[in-house]
């Protein structure tokens, strides 16, 4: 009966880990496609008999950034953020307390006197300062080529991209999508990250340094129930 309990518990063991290492496993922030495809674009065929053909024609003199579904765009990662929190508080309180009395009785002469004729003095004191300080620093620098996802109503490009660089086993990957305004796009086809609206950047590691980094996913369970 007990090596049967036991068979039984050792897949529900199994399980509960499984499903915690599965909890332990990193979120993305990214919620759209960071890639697309372009899409056929219906054109009449129409011929004037000249060498110019406005359909196929491509301007000298004209940026060729992107604008369609399909476009290639480069974004330029310029992020740098900081934050700073100062508090203080101090309180004081303080309170004082004095009681004398006197008392006689006619048939027993000294004897309350004795019980009540004292003085009660009493003092109390309360103190609390607190002072807490935060600072937070972010850098991020690099670039990354961006598709266009969908285009607005308005003009606008839904851009999404992701980049991938494996050394030595070590797995680095940047995702970035948001919506950039055609009128932020600059010359050479690049436009700067502070300039995207609904940005969502991360940048993830995989392999034996960011392993190392990580705290097991058993040590969080405890971590997180534990009272103390």
């Amino acid at each position: 009966m007990i090596l049967r309990s036991e068979l039984f518990r050792l897949p529900l063991l199994l399980a509960c880990c499984a499903m915690l290492a599965a909890c332990a496993a990193p979120k993305t922030i990214i919620t759209q496609p960071v890639s697309s495809r372009p899409q056929p674009q219906a054109t009449a065929e129409t011929s004037n008999g000249a060498i110019f053909q406005a359909a196929n024609a491509k301007l000298l003199f004209e940026e060729p950034n992107a604008r369609m579904v399909g476009d290639t765009l480069l974004v330029q990662i310029e992020e740098n953020l900081t934050a700073a929190n100062s508090a203080n508080s101090k309180t004081s309180r303080a309170g004082t307390i004095d009681v004398a009395g006197n008392a006689s009785a006619p048939y027993f002469p000294g004897v309350l006197e004795k019980l009540f004729n004292a003085t009660i003095t009493g003092s109390s004191t309360n103190t609390f300062e607190g002072d807490g300080e935060t600072n937070a620093s972010n850098r991020f620098r690099g670039s990354i080529m961006v598709t266009v996802v969908n285009v607005l109503p308005n003009g606008n490009l839904v851009v999404g991209g992701e980049k991938q660089v494996a050394i030595n086993g070590e797995l680095n990957t940047v995702r970035l999508t948001g919506v950039v305004s055609s009128r932020d796009i600059k010359a050479g086809n690049t436009v700067s990250s502070t300039r995207v609206a609904d940005a969502r950047l991360e940048q993830v590691g995989e392999g034996a340094i960011n392993d190392s980094n990580t705290m097991g996913w058993l040590q969080r369970f405890f971590l997180s129930v534990w009272p103390l």
